[in-house]
């Protein structure tokens, strides 16, 4: 089986409210490593109603190229890929600088949703994503809307549009989560899953726990599954 990915988190060094010092960085590669993680896919956050693109993607790129000078020091490293995680705003199918925030040269495009109910205009405006321009939304950390807002038909609500989804490592290392994350993963309703880390404390790398989570209850395929999703997004590169 090929190695662990994972897509999302918050390791770039002092570009977000993620690691806040290259050796931080560094650190977190390093515990990826030790868990088996053969791709990262570093995902900052992009809030357009704060910060100008361009401004954005400067601070971003050039952490990108700080990093990856800084890891030919590491032994190993697994291959790092750029993203962001773009937070949602009505109207944002029509921008076309949306292609300048996916995930490395693919159609993919990582969208953090409003921590509020979904209405009909939310899910119109990722289908129009796909529609106008050619992306492919990946739902960040799901998991965390299918509580407070009573959200229980949000999966099936998704599955009727091109998009994707990712939830976070806790979903299946939480004992109150962990049967529902699995049942989702058999059902082949979750595409990717993501660390979301942003420290080497405070949600640190978590990935080999919800790995061997999903070994024990869902069977070694379905990890295996997971990793042909992202399997075929590295494919469009």
């Amino acid at each position: 089986m090929s190695s662990v990915t994972d897509f999302h988190t918050h390791i770039l060094p002092c570009v977000d409210d993620g690691s806040q010092s290259m050796e931080q960085s560094l650190q977190m590669l390093s515990m990826q490593i030790q868990q088996g993680v053969g791709r990262v896919v570093l995902t900052p956050h992009f809030y357009p109603q704060y910060q100008e693109l361009d401004e954005f993607l400067q601070q971003r790129d050039a952490a990108f190229d700080a990093l990856q000078s800084a890891v030919k020091d590491l032994p190993q490293c697994p291959n790092l890929y750029l993203g962001a995680e773009v937070h949602y705003y009505a109207g944002m199918s029509n921008s076309e600088e949306l292609r300048r925030l996916t995930v490395g040269n693919t159609p993919y495009i990582l969208v953090e949703m409003p921590v509020r109910p979904w209405n009909d205009r939310d899910y119109r405006e990722l289908e129009q994503i796909h529609r106008k321009l050619g992306l492919i939304p990946i739902i960040a950390h799901l998991d965390r809307y299918l509580g407070p807002f009573r959200t229980k038909r949000i999966f099936r609500r998704l599955e009727a549009l091109p998009v994707k989804i990712q939830v976070n490592t806790t979903f299946f290392t939480e004992k109150a989560t962990c049967r529902k994350a699995l049942r989702y993963l058999q059902a082949e309703s979750i595409h990717f899953i993501g660390s979301d880390c942003h420290s080497t404390e405070h949600r640190k790398p978590n990935m080999k726990e919800a790995t061997d989570r999903i070994c024990r209850g869902a069977a070694e395929q379905k990890l295996a599954y997971l990793q042909s999703q992202a399997e075929a997004v590295f494919c469009k590169m």
